[in-house]
């Protein structure tokens, strides 16, 4: 094998290395979101607990997808669409690291709820955190695979998930309204709301983030609207 190209083989692993990285980093994340979810819904404490315990592990592979990118930027000086996947990885993580605090504050205020009994059906949070559950999914699996497609349909998805979230601060409002005892549960489940919101927020940073690393052009500033349809369903099921 010549120097050159022992050179393109090593700058390809080095690629495929980042990639890797991403996803075990995506899987992570992922994780903290269903087990944050099964918390809330459960009242499990244990999972709530071990959301926390593993986010030091994403802050950690952070911290070493940046040196990776830097060392790669600094090392390879790459163009065009490398420069792209290269600088795309930075941001990805930096979303993905704040979705696992988002999940980790989830958890943190479930163990508080527990302390309480809910006298209203938590079905409308139950859809909207697997809602941001299957936008993750497929984010990752399109950031692995370098599906647009897959991509343009979170991005898409995103106001649903925006929609929900205003109908349940308006459901929570009421029932604090109804009876001041509810105002301290109520208020931990509008932050639930708010930090679930906020990951599908993220979600759709990274669809917009892998479209453009892969086609090199951004998409609108302006998501298409979607509607409650979906909520309304589950309503009307309690």
């Amino acid at each position: 094998m010549s120097d050159t190209e022992h050179v393109v083989k090593s700058y390809g692993n080095e690629l495929k290395r980042l990639r890797d990285m991403l996803t075990e980093m995506g899987g992570i994340v992922e994780n903290q979101v269903a087990m944050a979810a099964e918390a809330i819904m459960n009242r499990d404490a244990v999972a709530a607990t071990a959301v926390v315990e593993v986010d030091p592990k994403v802050d950690a592979l952070e911290r070493d997808i940046e040196q990776f990118v830097i060392r790669m930027l600094a090392l390879r000086q790459p163009m065009a669409g490398d420069l792209r996947r290269i600088v795309a990885g930075l941001k990805i993580t930096g979303d993905l690291e704040r979705i696992g605090d988002y999940a980790a504050n989830v958890a943190k205020r479930s163990i508080v709820l527990g302390q309480y009994t809910l006298p209203y059906s938590l079905a409308g949070l139950a859809h909207m955190a697997h809602m941001v559950q299957d936008q993750l999914k497929s984010i990752i699996d399109a950031m692995s695979t370098d599906d647009t497609d897959k991509a343009i349909e979170v991005w898409r998805s995103d106001r649903v998930v925006d929609d929900i979230y205003n109908a349940l601060f308006r459901e929570l409002i009421t029932y604090m309204m109804e009876d001041p005892r509810n105002i301290t549960p109520c208020t931990h489940l509008l932050f639930i709301a708010k930090n679930l919101e906020r990951i599908g927020d993220h979600a759709t940073n990274v669809a917009e983030t892998v479209y453009y690393s892969v086609v090199g052009e951004v998409l609108p500033d302006t998501r298409p609207k979607g509607d409650t349809s979906a909520y309304a369903v589950v309503r009307a099921k309690e």
